[in-house]
């Protein structure tokens, strides 16, 4: 009783601040910096050019793209198969779009996230970079009771979306797809991820900067042939996504009765879940990066949602409405079940491809989110605790492996939305800050200098 009571408590609260209030908040900071710094999604392609050179000279713990490989192996995750299909499912095929643009306009907030995690980060003895939100908070704003709050809520979320839930989407779909029992994938997974989280930072960093490319890259060439395969269909896809993103009840096919107002909710909340941009999880590992100024880092950083939604997270939408549209027969109704639908119908590579990005995309958000809960842990209670933080963390994988999570699902959301409440007020309260350092730095050309 006690467990059902917690788990409709949370599931109210998770429904009601991811919400409008929530949307509001993130896309609204969104458009601010988006206007406030002049559209830093203009220098997309500098910023991708940077995320693959490196500062040998500069201080930091890992390389820049060490630390957007960790970013983006804790971003990319199974929101982008099935928080997308689940965002057609209640919204319509113009949630693709919404959530696409969600991404686009996120460019802005990652780099402001970067930015003031390489400007407040704090050197300490040993030599090692700790930063994120709370260091903002502490240091820029002077209100340690939030940063203290910003990093209680992401110990937590730690446990939920970053671990357990991934260890159980991975057990899953081992024990539906392949018949292996999810006890045998608890104690497989648990061992790989002990081996690479006893390494550190640096041993996260290294596996993902391995795991992130070739996922990512395996993925989104699936995705292609899956498209060419749907070929006939692809531009009716296209025009029915932009249709229905602003035309009530435009979809056909099963469905009518979705709105322009449903397929903006669910495609804005979608992508935002997707990217983490303003949920603050990101700035935590940009701060361990090697770089010469905070700007170069706030443009490597601002490519992880460029990759994560408006690349990977679009071609998972066009390939779920493209195979609707071939196959009259899948039902929409269900987010798992409509990926699961949809990528069958591919001959040969459907139900590999779902398995490799399902399969991947979990484990490395495991190990990406454990990076974050360390560091929260660290500022809260010092490197001592840090051994039973990853301890407690890999035996909660093995325990999220082979146990039900609709309860966890639920205060994970609760503890995401927290996350962002405090990272918004550093990004709004410091925006002159980043102006400040946006116009030294990139307007006036000098990302060469050393800050």
């Amino acid at each position: 009783m006690l467990i059902e009571s917690l788990g409709s408590f949370f599931q109210q609260l998770s429904n009601f601040i991811w919400g409008f209030p929530m949307i509001v908040m993130l896309l609204g900071t969104h458009l601010f910096l988006t206007v406030r710094l002049r559209f830093p999604q203009r220098k997309i392609f500098t910023a991708i050019r940077l995320s693959v050179s490196r500062d040998k000279d500069a201080n930091g713990d890992v390389s820049q793209f060490g630390a957007l490989a960790t970013a983006l192996a804790a971003t990319i995750g199974t929101g982008n198969i099935i928080g997308v299909a689940t965002a057609i499912s209640l919204g319509g095929p113009g949630a693709v779009l919404w959530c696409w643009l969600t991404g686009v306009f996120g460019i802005a907030t990652k780099y402001s996230e970067g930015l003031l995690a390489i400007k407040y980060r704090q050197h300490m003895p040993d030599g090692h970079m700790l930063g994120g939100p709370m260091y903002a908070l502490e240091k820029g704003l002077g209100w340690k009771w939030l940063a203290v709050l910003f990093a209680v809520f992401t110990a937590c979320a730690s446990f939920g979306i970053g671990n357990t839930v991934q260890a159980n989407a991975i057990a899953t779909l081992a024990h539906e797809t392949y018949g292996i029992a999810p006890t045998l994938t608890g104690i497989i997974l648990t061992l790989l991820v002990g081996a690479v989280l006893l390494g550190g930072v640096k041993s996260i960093a290294r596996v993902c900067g391995m795991l992130v490319p070739f996922m990512a890259v395996f993925y989104a060439l699936g995705c292609v042939y899956i498209l060419i395969c749907n070929g006939a269909y692809v531009w009716s896809a296209l025009k029915l996504i932009c249709a229905s993103a602003f035309t009530p009840q435009a979809a056909g096919g099963g469905f009518a009765g979705t709105t322009v107002m449903m397929a903006a909710r669910f495609g804005i909340a979608r992508g935002l879940f997707s990217n983490e941009s303003g949920l603050g999880s990101a700035p935590i590992v940009a701060a361990a990066a090697q770089t010469r100024n905070p700007v170069r880092q706030a443009l490597v950083s601002s490519t992880g949602t460029f990759w994560d939604t408006v690349v990977i997270c679009a071609l998972t939408g066009l390939v779920i409405v493209s195979s609707i549209i071939a196959y009259p027969d899948i039902s929409w109704h269900d987010g798992a079940g409509l990926t699961k639908a949809a990528f069958s119908k591919i001959p040969y590579v459907g139900k590999p491809l779902l398995s490799f990005g399902l399969l991947t995309f979990a484990f490395s958000t495991i190990l990406g989110w454990s990076y974050y809960g360390e560091r929260a842990i660290e500022y809260l209670k010092g490197r001592r605790w840090m051994l039973a933080y990853r301890v407690i963390y890999i035996v909660a994988v093995f325990v999220g492996s082979i146990t039900g999570l609709e309860l966890v699902w639920n205060i994970s959301d609760c503890m995401n939305a927290f996350m962002a409440i405090p990272n918004l007020v550093s990004l709004l309260g410091l925006s002159g800050v980043l102006v400040h350092e946006t116009r030294k730095y990139l307007w006036r050309g000098r990302l060469d200098s050393e800050g």
